[in-house]
């Protein structure tokens, strides 16, 4: 049971986030844990979905998006999370369960791709103060300052959506991946 309580359902949403979980659920099928509780909060889920949606909008792929929320939710230790973008990886983005496996130990099988999952980590793992060679190993891969900047604000966006799964306790609604489990 969720430390915060959330709403049940939409309805029961406050008045200004019923809009915005109606679009989630018209985009998703369904309104998932998450959003819910962001709700009691319409700033909280506006924000969310306002940077999500940007982001969304950038030139990292689709599928290094989700390598890099599972990397971040390996990272913090965050089941929801790591739930949620198991899910999604590999009912959205493709992702293989060797790929997710390689994200989920902070790398990825597409030689790309794995300069952003390890800088990534190496972001949430020094808070920011990554070293010199590490912006120059992501910068070697191909990442242009654009692109690295989006790869920083995916993993803060993550990293919020961990915290605030954590705190809250929020029940997982995916299929339940552990995070303690090592991944295969």
């Amino acid at each position: 049971m969720s430390r915060i309580p959330y709403p049940i359902n939409i309805a029961a949403a406050p008045d200004a986030s019923q809009p915005l979980l109606q679009a989630v659920e018209k985009q998703l099928g369904s309104v998932p844990n998450l959003f819910r509780l962001a709700s009691v909060s319409p700033a909280a889920l506006e924000g969310y979905l306002s940077l999500s949606g940007a982001l969304g909008k950038g030139r990292l792929p689709a599928a290094t998006r989700e390598r890099v929320a599972l990397a971040v939710a390996q990272a913090n230790g965050c089941n929801y999370c790591l739930s949620a973008h198991t899910y999604l990886g590999k009912n959205l983005a493709k992702l293989d369960e060797a790929e997710i496996a390689a994200n989920r130990a902070g790398r990825s099988n597409d030689a790309k791709a794995d300069a952003a999952v390890r800088f990534a980590v190496k972001v949430v793992g020094a808070r920011g103060r990554v070293a010199a060679e590490d912006l120059r190993d992501v910068r070697e891969a191909g990442y242009d300052d654009g692109q690295i900047i989006e790869i920083v604000q995916h993993v803060a966006l993550n990293v919020w959506t961990n915290y605030l799964n954590e705190l809250a306790q929020t029940e997982i609604d995916f299929p339940v991946v552990d995070s303690t489990e090592i991944a295969a």
